[in-house]
């Protein structure tokens, strides 16, 4: 029976895939899906595709290990989400058709007036990075779910999952990923709002929830978490506040703005993005609290009852509280969420290497049309190797968690990208020789605060406890600032460029 759930969601992506693949005609179609989506499916997409592995597995697995402080990642991304919406789609959308960009590099291209390929070699080498980190850790949660749900070897679980993603999105390009986040999206959402109140239901309703987490520990209801009111703990919230910046630019989400048909599609895409984000999310973090509630008893730590970071809470809530025929389709559900990421990915990535690279670099001269299966191989290619590294960190660092191997992919793209986004739609003065530094900036910083800045004397804590984002976000965007006001030459070459922005408000 849970087989079945999970064989007629496989087969529906596959249709999706099947369908869109006759509506392949150029690049055009294959990464932006000709420009003509609606609002419906642009927001859907984007909230699907910004949230992955870590909201089915990460997520609620934060929400059993810290309880309601992680409420703050809720309010973080509800912010992020309505920030890009609100103030960035509309100039960004009215820019990237005045410029016909089709990526975000051709958007930075002529928004920085770079005739030098600088900013697209920068960007698409950080572009296929880190976002073939991301896809890894995708990868490595399509096998943490199998095992945890059906009991299958990680490494079948991955290769299961792993085969399907890739036929339909080599086959559909972007036009597959949107529409079939459309569908998975609407999966996450039904399955993360029903769960914790099926699982109240299921043990006794909200007061015995809440007693047995103050049972546990009391501070498992506190929005300042189990650190209680301390210097660490205002720390860790402004880090879970500060994971809603990686959707004010990050290139996987804004795609998703330039592909939309008119700027009449974006105030209708802000609504049901934001609602979208709040339900989904809390209902994430009350799956995780509900499932420590219930599912934990006195005498054993979180890892042995609820796996390492209470990443298998939501499998063992649904187990306990779901009917059987109906296990299946939350099978469907994590894998929506993954594959709804990788699929989006997998594009991103092959449009940096054969469009940003191959195409605007190597051979100008070459048209659109010739180079649909030229973006089919490097899709292929990038994926096997995203699944090549899950499988390494699989086998090297066993007690990794979901939701920090996804965050350090989210974060180099985040800070990579994202100021240098904000920048571009809201400052005339930003030069192409200030977006790559800070972009190379941002690059460096992520694994700097994540690897080095820990091991620091008197600081180290304190920086462990902010991760990475919020500091390697800064220092890109100070970047950007200081090397662009001292750029004359690349001031003198930003002709036009205050009026193009007065023009996209």
């Amino acid at each position: 029976m849970r087989l079945l759930g999970i064989g007629l969601y496989l087969v529906i992506l596959l249709l999706i895939g099947a369908v869109a693949s006759r509506r392949m005609n150029d690049l055009r179609d294959y990464y932006a899906g000709g420009k003509r989506f609606g609002f419906w499916a642009a927001a859907f997409s984007s909230r699907a595709t910004g949230e992955s592995a870590w909201l089915l597995m990460g997520l609620t697995g934060m929400g059993a290990a810290v309880g309601a402080q992680a409420l703050w990642v809720v309010l973080g991304e509800v912010l992020g989400v309505a920030a890009a919406w609100i103030f960035l789609c509309r100039r960004f959308k009215t820019l990237t058709d005045r410029y016909d960009s089709i990526t975000i590099p051709d958007y930075l291209e002529s928004r920085l007036r770079d005739g030098g390929h600088r900013i697209r070699l920068v960007a698409a080498f950080t572009r296929v990075v880190f976002v073939t980190i991301y896809v890894s850790a995708q990868i490595d949660a399509i096998g943490t779910a199998f095992e945890g749900f059906l009991g299958w070897n990680y490494f079948v679980g991955a290769l299961a999952g792993f085969a399907v993603v890739l036929v339909y999105i080599v086959s559909g390009g972007f036009v597959a990923v949107v529409w079939s986040d459309v569908f998975q999206g609407s999966l996450m959402l039904v399955g993360l709002v029903a769960l914790p109140l099926m699982g109240l239901a299921a043990f006794g309703g909200l007061d015995p929830a809440l007693e047995g987490l103050r049972a546990q520990d009391p501070q498992l209801v506190s929005l300042w978490g189990p650190d209680g009111q301390s210097w660490t703990s205002l720390l860790t919230i402004l880090s879970f506040l500060g994971i809603g910046l990686g959707f004010m630019g990050s290139p996987q989400i804004f795609v998703r703005f330039l592909s939309m048909r008119s700027v009449d599609e974006i105030k209708p895409g802000a609504i049901v993005a934001v609602s979208w984000t709040l339900l989904a999310t809390t209902g994430a973090v009350l799956v995780g609290m509900v499932g420590r509630a219930f599912l934990m008893s006195p005498g054993e730590g979180l890892t042995e009852q609820l796996g390492q970071g209470g990443q298998q809470v939501l499998p063992l809530l649904v187990s306990a509280s779901v009917p059987d025929w109906a296990v299946g389709l939350y099978i469907a559900i994590v894998l929506s969420a993954i594959m709804s990421t990788v699929d989006s990915l997998l594009v991103l990535a092959s449009s940096a290497f054969v469009r940003d690279y191959y195409q605007k670099v190597r051979h100008p001269e070459l048209p659109d049309e010739r180079l649909l299966a030229r973006s089919r191989i490097v899709t292929f290619a990038l994926a096997t190797i995203g699944l090549g590294i899950a499988f390494s960190v699989a086998a090297l660092i066993p007690g990794r968690t979901v939701f920090w191997f996804a965050i350090f992919g989210w974060s180099g793209i985040s800070a990579t990208f994202c100021p240098t986004m904000i920048l571009s739609l809201f400052w005339s003065r930003l030069t192409a020789r200030g977006a790559l530094a800070a972009m190379i900036a941002g690059f460096v910083s992520v694994p700097f605060f994540k690897f080095v800045a820990p091991q620091l004397p008197v600081v180290g804590d304190s920086l462990a406890a902010l991760s990475e984002l919020p500091p390697a976000f800064v220092v890109s965007g100070l970047v950007a600032v200081l090397v662009s006001r001292r750029d004359p030459a690349g001031q003198r070459a930003l002709a036009g460029v205050r009026e193009e922005l007065r023009d996209a408000r």
